[in-house]
């Protein structure tokens, strides 16, 4: 629940929003210039205060002093030379105006920004709470703008708060998002760590919870400056230090770091301009071509793709929590490999099947897969039992009347018992294992996994509302459609480049026999 400070400051600086909707400026841009101008006025702050001045943001402080002095042309021409020189900088500033340009058009209403808007506040006298609070809601305010695509980067975050709470991050872990977005699941870590140890951690362990502990990779330049923003107003990381949040594709090159946590929510677009070359040898041809020897197959489903990098980054021992769409829980081919070889050679323990309406992104249908990561063994699977919640059945959410809280997890997190043996957790109605020799005999390898009977489908008095039920016809097509699409391009390749059927040894390194 935010504070009233946090609510005041949300409200201050989301209606403006409307204001410059009307000159073209979309949501998510509002939210990006609010970064930057924010940035620049607490490094104002923290550069000109009275006691222990930030010498290292003296250039900051000017920069927000320069844009005060100036009006007009003057102002518009200003703000454009700033955004340009600091995003040279190789430093979380550089992330932060990595290409950065003004979409603010209209000289007066910049100004107004300026002056009314964020210099009248003292963002460094408010605590990190309600500065990283007000952030988070102005992200949330822009993911639900359809149109700027922007919910695609911003996964739940009720949804993160229950994942965490299940995988346990301590302070001596490494934690990485290979697909951070705005840095949900970083940010969720650092606080679980904090409420859980904070009056334990030495300073050594402070000093890496607020640096390179917690990293994360983010492909878009724009999503990848809110993310460093939102890290740096939770008191993560330093304005002129080594960035926590790098800007590349994850999936171009074999991880050269080995983290013992990983967190992640994928982008659930299926296909990648990247070709990638598994340890199969095959190559799928488009923009650009890649090899990845620790990739078990070819393929050019991203989703995939981000489950096999996930498995190869992931240092031993270690855990992962992965929200993933459907197609990859039954999709054949390369997804039946991939699934082989995940149950065989790590821990896949827990499954829970999501309900339809929590996601920005409209048309998803979504898991959240855990699975650990421990040394080689050849004689055996270390998978045993995959326990399934279904999560999904009966339950219905919309993103305005009837979201998705924190309190409706609480069963699945009950049923997970983190930090208990899996031989201590009990089977109930919607919580079920399924052994090992079970899931290798289903066609296909199919984890999409379902026992119960929808109530609304059976009583009459129980029908959705007609909204809800368009949305999920809207989200059926959706995953029918892909999976159609998946059968078409396995029937446009030759024969003899299709994915393996059987699960070839090799491959993900440490974990070969």
């Amino acid at each position: 629940m935010s504070s009233p400070e946090t609510r005041r400051l949300v409200a201050k600086l989301w209606n403006y929003c409307d204001v410059l909707r009307d000159d073209g400026v979309s949501t998510i841009d509002y939210v990006e210039q609010l970064t930057f101008l924010l940035f620049l006025k607490m490094g104002h702050e923290r550069a000109t205060r009275k006691s222990f001045p930030d010498v290292q943001l003296n250039p900051v402080g000017d920069a927000w002093q320069s844009l005060l002095d100036a009006d007009g042309q003057a102002l518009e021409d200003e703000y454009n030379h700033i955004l340009r020189a600091f995003g040279q900088r190789g430093d979380t500033l550089g992330v932060i105006f990595r290409k950065a340009q003004n979409r603010i058009q209209d000289p007066a209403k910049l100004k107004r920004l300026i002056v009314d808007l964020i210099d009248k506040e003292q963002w460094s006298r408010q605590g990190v709470d309600v500065k990283g609070d007000a952030y988070e809601e102005l992200l949330a305010k822009g993911a639900e703008d359809v149109k700027s695509g922007a919910g695609q980067y911003f996964t739940p975050r009720e949804l993160i708060a229950a994942m965490v709470d299940c995988v346990r991050p301590g302070p001596e872990d490494t934690i990485c998002d290979p697909a951070c977005g705005t840095g949900g699941f970083l940010l969720a870590a650092h606080d679980y760590i904090q409420r859980e140890h904070g009056r334990d951690l030495t300073p050594e362990q402070r000093d890496r919870l607020a640096g390179e502990g917690i990293r994360g990779i983010e492909l878009v330049d724009g999503t990848a400056r809110l993310a460093a923003m939102n890290m740096l107003l939770h008191g993560i990381g330093k304005p002129n230090g080594r960035s926590l949040i790098e800007v590349r594709d994850a999936l171009a090159e074999a991880p050269h770091e080995y983290p013992s946590v990983v967190l992640a929510n994928p982008p659930f677009g299926r296909k990648s301009s990247i070709t990638v070359v598994g340890e199969d040898g095959r190559a799928n041809r488009e923009d650009i071509e890649y090899t990845r020897q620790d990739f078990w197959v070819t393929t050019k489903n991203k989703q995939l793709n981000f489950l096999q990098h996930i498995a190869s980054m992931l240092g031993i021992p270690g855990r992962a929590a992965v929200v993933l769409p459907d197609n990859v829980l039954f999709e054949g081919g390369a997804g039946e490999a991939i699934r082989r070889r995940l149950l065989k050679q790590f821990d896949v323990h827990t499954l829970l099947r999501l309900p339809t309406g929590i996601f920005y992104a409209g048309g998803v249908k979504a898991n959240v897969l855990f699975f650990d990561k421990k040394p080689a063994r050849p004689d055996a699977p270390w998978t045993s039992t995959l326990w399934v919640y279904d999560f999904r059945t009966g339950q219905h959410f919309t993103l305005k009347q009837n979201r998705l809280t924190r309190g409706h997890l609480d069963d699945f997190v009950k049923c997970y018992r983190p930090g208990e043996p899996l031989d201590t957790r009990e089977e109930t109605e919607r919580f079920k294992p399924f052994s090992y020799e079970e899931l290798i005999a289903r066609d296909k390898v199919n984890l999409d996994i379902t026992w119960l009977k929808d109530p609304s489908l059976e009583d009459a008095d129980s029908l959705l509302p007609p909204d809800v039920i368009a949305r999920e016809i809207v989200e059926d097509l959706t995953a029918a459609l892909a999976e159609f699409t998946a059968i078409a391009e396995a029937l446009e390749r030759p024969k003899d480049d299709q994915a393996p059927a059987g699960v070839p040894n090799g491959g993900m390194g440490g974990m070969d026999f």
